[in-house]
């Protein structure tokens, strides 16, 4: 909501952006700006998310690591499958995403390689398999939705590239974002 009513304000200033980009929900704010969809469709969207994301169950943690993707790729192969690469925020922020007992795991072992890490306060472990159960149902809703070419480019955060029109009106695109590694 506020980043549709930050783009709804900038525009009516006179701004126009050459790109969009979201972060995780908010690259649907950014579809949104785009054409993409419809607010209505959007809202539908982002409602769809939070009910099935919610009704997963809690035991899920994630966990910010000062490191480079590598060595958080690193980290997370001495884990269990079940730890996955959440979000690459920059060159030495990463972030990673599991059951809460991996997690921990994973604290433990940054710690011994002087990484910094900082626990996210988050009640399920996003952008991780523990989303898959959802997956089939979002993408049902997505499937529901009035797509478009985006009006506006849109850099994706699953490829840090710019999303093509193939991936923006692809219910399958919006579905696997929910689970990829933001960008």
């Amino acid at each position: 909501a506020i980043e549709t009513a930050l783009f709804a304000l900038t525009s009516h200033l006179g701004i126009k952006p050459d790109y969009l980009l979201g972060h995780s929900i908010g690259e649907l704010a950014a579809a949104y700006a785009a054409g993409v969809f419809s607010l209505e469709d959007g809202a539908k969207l982002v409602a769809a998310r939070g009910r099935l994301m919610g009704a997963l169950p809690e035991g899920g943690a994630m966990l910010a690591i000062e490191a480079d993707e590598e060595k958080a790729t690193e980290l997370t192969s001495q884990l269990a499958a079940s730890v996955s690469l959440a979000a690459v925020n920059g060159p030495t922020s990463c972030v990673i995403s599991g059951p809460a007992a991996e997690i921990g795991k994973a604290e433990e072992l940054a710690k011994k390689q002087e990484l910094r890490t900082k626990r996210l306060t988050v009640s399920h472990a996003f952008h991780s398999e523990l989303m898959d159960p959802m997956l089939d149902e979002f993408h049902a809703v997505a499937s529901t939705i009035n797509f478009s070419a985006p009006k506006i480019p849109v850099i994706s955060n699953v490829t840090g590239k710019e999303l093509t029109e193939e991936e923006a009106t692809s219910p399958a695109y919006w579905a696997a974002q929910v689970r990829n590694p933001v960008r």
